[in-house]
């Protein structure tokens, strides 16, 4: 017998759902973004760094790091001239070491190969070394206001609760998936999107968490596909809750309709 396949399923997200979700989600990271060093500057080597630091590590462990790295090698050039050992050092605790040997070769090849100009184009930024997608995407957009998607951990999470909650983030079709779904959203200008792209990140890291969603002061829970599924369980749950126990030895009688 033929395996019967399921129909596709269509995420397109329509413009006027776009346009709302953007809007809540700006306004709503206007009024609680954290104050971070690197959103106060468009310097592509001081995101690079910063965004290499942060993968894989929360933001209150990279500040001290970010601060005192950038301090021994200010810039492109300071960092491709220094010795590994050196580089190691300055990296030592914040593990992961790999990101750091990566940072160094990346500053070597666009010092000697690039004329010190790291690229602002996604596709050339993921020919550099340790720059991944995600990696390319944020520079370009954080860096050089590039109208850029991007997915880490934290925007894949409110990406399918939002729209997809069906998908699994963490697999190879899913995550292309919400790759498509972030391209949808971006506002129409590289300027608009810088702010579109923080919010998401931010959004994720503060209101819409792995453990516990946040869900009573999320800005985007209307229209959200998840929101309904958790209050509808968090009302079962309180319901269970605050039912009378059942006397011992009896059971209690069944509803009839």
């Amino acid at each position: 017998m033929a395996t019967r396949r399921s129909a596709p399923i269509d995420l397109t997200v329509a413009p006027h759902t776009a346009t709302a979700f953007r809007r809540r989600l700006h306004a709503w990271y206007r009024k609680h973004s954290r104050d971070l060093p690197w959103r106060q500057t468009r310097d592509p080597y001081r995101i690079l760094v910063s965004e290499l630091m942060l993968q894989q590590t929360q933001v209150s462990r990279v500040l001290d790091f970010y601060r005192r790295f950038l301090d021994r090698f200010p810039d492109l050039h300071a960092l491709a001239d220094a010795r590994p050992k050196r580089v190691m050092e300055a990296w030592e605790g914040l593990g992961y070491y790999a990101r750091a040997r990566n940072l160094h070769a990346l500053a070597k090849h666009v010092t000697s190969e690039q004329d010190g100009v790291i690229p602002s184009e996604p596709i050339a930024l993921r020919e550099l070394p340790g720059v991944g997608a995600y990696t390319a995407g944020a520079v370009a957009s954080f860096a050089y206001e590039k109208r850029a998607a991007l997915v880490d951990t934290n925007v894949a999470r409110v990406l399918q609760r939002v729209f997809a909650p069906h998908l699994h983030p963490k697999s190879g079709p899913g995550l292309k998936q919400l790759w498509r779904i972030a391209e949808q959203l971006l506002p129409r200008t590289g300027k608009s999107t810088w702010t579109h792209n923080q919010a998401l990140m931010e959004l994720g890291a503060l209101v819409c968490t792995a453990r516990v969603p946040r869900c009573g002061i999320c800005p985007v829970k209307v229209g959200c596909a998840t929101f309904p599924l958790l209050k509808a369980d968090a009302e079962l749950a309180a319901a269970n809750v605050d039912a009378p126990p059942t006397p011992k030895g009896k059971r209690r009688a069944a509803t009839t309709g």
